[in-house]
């Protein structure tokens, strides 16, 4: 099975700029040629530690986004530390089994100039166009940039009261009228007694799709999806706040340097102010504890994901030894499915023990 190449063509007074300032978000005039399509586009370094590494992730921002699939933006994901190549795309299949929005995903070839030719994964933008070409409603979206983006009045790294409600977030897309929503659903979250916020947290977020996000985190173990690692999408049409995941490669076993995390690292109940806030109602908690065991035993398991996980590495396996940066790492790449599997496996039977306790 191929998979597409991308090729991205940036002249050598935009590549100076970008690499003398990688931390900078601007981004310079470039050439995507994707078949035997142009596409005239500006792009960028993306991400945070990823930038320090040899292999970076790219922004891509189209001038005619009606020429490119009604698609302003992509992101091309280096995935650089994880040496499987696979655990943004299974996360993302994942949550998307879960009923969850999420970004649309695919690996690619990416072949910069002639500098390097490797093996990316390519990500929707979530934007106004994200919403167009999934059929929903015009609403607000919002990024959780750093990880004050907890749901709380207080900041995480120094317990002290935030400046404003909206410190963790950045508005992608939406109007003033978002701000206020998303304003208003912070403090109520932290401040409505049990059994009004029972009573009031179906109108402020989609309680049902914030329960199948919390699984998905949870048995992918990323430790930072609770506080950032996401964006918010309120929908209009409802009034109701949408959780949609994102950066998932430090997931399925390996943290952010893709070194080991153990399975049992993350406890079932997870972190962050709105999810102590459901898991102390005990009508929601009894919804989150149902869920959970529904996907332990159907969807969350060996037998349902090795497959998926065979077909992407058989899939990846041939382009993997022609990379630039993969191809020394080949025996990392061939034992990573079995360390996946044994993750599921070891992750699996955590979790049902401590559902068991979850009461």
């Amino acid at each position: 099975m191929k998979i597409p190449e991308y090729k991205l063509l940036i002249d050598a007074k935009g590549l100076k700029k970008l690499n003398k300032e990688k931390w900078n978000d601007r981004l310079v005039p470039a050439t995507l040629k994707v078949g035997d399509r142009d596409y005239s586009v500006n792009t960028g370094y993306r991400g945070a530690h990823t930038r320090k590494l040899k292999k970076k992730s790219f922004e891509v921002e189209f001038d005619k986004p009606e020429a490119f699939h009604d698609q302003k933006t992509i992101h091309l994901n280096a995935e650089y530390n994880d040496y499987s190549l696979l655990r943004s795309k299974l996360s993302f299949d994942l949550f998307s089994k879960l009923q969850v929005l999420t970004p649309k995903s695919e690996h690619i070839i990416l072949t910069l100039n002639d500098l390097y030719k490797s093996i990316y994964l390519k990500l929707d933008s979530i934007d106004e166009y994200y919403l167009i070409n999934n059929s929903l409603p015009e609403g607000g979206i919002f990024y959780a940039q750093n990880d004050d983006a907890n749901f709380s009045l207080i900041r995480p790294d120094d317990y002290k009261p935030k400046r404003s409600l909206m410190d963790g977030y950045k508005r992608k897309f939406g109007s003033d009228e978002d701000d206020v929503a998303l304003q208003v659903l912070i403090y109520k979250i932290n401040t409505l007694k049990r059994e009004d916020f029972v009573r009031e947290a179906n109108n402020l977020i989609d309680v049902e799709k914030y329960i199948n996000w919390l699984c998905g985190v949870v048995c992918t173990q990323n430790f930072d999806a609770f506080i950032q690692n996401y964006a918010l999408y309120r929908n209009r049409a409802t009034g109701r706040f949408e959780v949609i995941p994102w950066d998932y490669d430090a997931t399925w076993g390996r943290d952010i340097n893709g070194r080991l995390m153990e399975y049992d690292y993350i406890p079932i109940t997870g972190y962050n102010t709105l999810t102590a806030r459901i898991l102390d109602c005990p009508s929601l908690k009894e919804q989150y504890r149902e869920r959970m065991d529904y996907i332990l035993e159907t969807i969350f398991t060996e037998q349902a994901l090795e497959p998926e996980i065979r077909k992407h590495h058989q899939t990846l396996r041939p382009y993997v030894m022609e990379d630039s940066f993969q191809k020394t790492k080949l025996g990392y790449f061939d034992s990573e499915p079995e360390f996946i599997l044994t993750y599921i496996r070891d992750r699996r039977a955590y979790l049902q023990e401590e559902l068991t306790r979850l009461t």
